[in-house]
């Protein structure tokens, strides 16, 4: 029996999906602007986000509902060690400390892993399928803008262990549907994936300071000026 699971949750993040892309931040990156000291920044907070949600996800690797979306293989904690040391240089965890944001998501994590894990999926979900959507655009974006040698810094976005990323996509959201939830379930994670995307634009919207020092109000006001299309609503326009 399917859930709908993986429809339930594309249609309910559509719009949240779409505030998070027209963060300034965001804005910016998308448009080529990257400042390296705000984006390693955003590579530390991820490096605690990822990790607990790695270790929360193995502790539950099990349960009826993870176990469905247990793919050690989307696991970025390793790549953004390298991206770190890169960053940082080897004494990287000396440097390194969580952000506001980064701490009230890291607490959410472990908290519904405790209390609630089947809903650790609306955090799965909002990250890595991101990941793998985005990734290789946004990985071209950052060489560019930050003037990265090839394979430097970039190792967030390489899923070296997944070869075809669309298929992929795919098992990931058949797993989804295959997941023995109810409709309250359903909906109790479509809500949390919601929450895990405004937790995150509070982590792009904290490096916007630095982001605007480094570039200036002037050019920070006219790259993300109006309003932009997210790339969930044009995509399903193309169908």
């Amino acid at each position: 029996m399917s859930s709908n699971l993986s429809t339930k949750l594309r249609e309910g993040t559509k719009k949240a999906h779409t505030m998070a892309e027209n963060v300034g931040f965001v804005r910016c990156f998308l448009r080529g602007v990257v400042e390296k000291k705000s984006y390693r920044k955003l590579v530390a907070n991820f490096y605690f986000v990822y990790s607990a949600m790695e270790e929360e996800m193995e502790r539950h690797q099990h349960h009826p509902v993870v176990s469905k979306i247990y793919f050690p293989e989307l696991n970025r904690k390793a790549a953004l060690e390298e991206d770190l040391t890169y960053y940082y240089g080897p004494n990287w965890r000396e440097q390194i400390s969580l952000s506001p944001a980064g701490q009230t998501y890291v607490e959410r994590i472990r908290e519904i892993s405790d209390r609630q894990p089947e809903l650790l999926v609306g955090h799965s979900y909002t990250r890595y399928l991101g990941d793998l959507s985005g990734g290789q655009i946004l990985k071209k974006i950052a060489q560019r803008a930050m003037n990265l040698s090839e394979g430097e810094g970039v190792a967030f976005y390489e899923f070296d262990s997944i070869s075809d990323e669309k298929a992929f996509k795919q098992k990931y959201r058949d797993s989804l549907d295959s997941a023995p939830v109810d409709e309250a379930t359903a909906d109790a994670i479509v809500e949390e994936a919601n929450d895990a995307f405004g937790i995150n634009m509070k982590l792009f919207e904290e490096l916007e300071g630095n982001l605007v020092k480094a570039i200036g109000q002037m050019l920070f006001n006219s790259l993300t000026r109006g309003r932009r299309r997210g790339s969930t609503e044009l995509a399903a326009e193309n169908g």
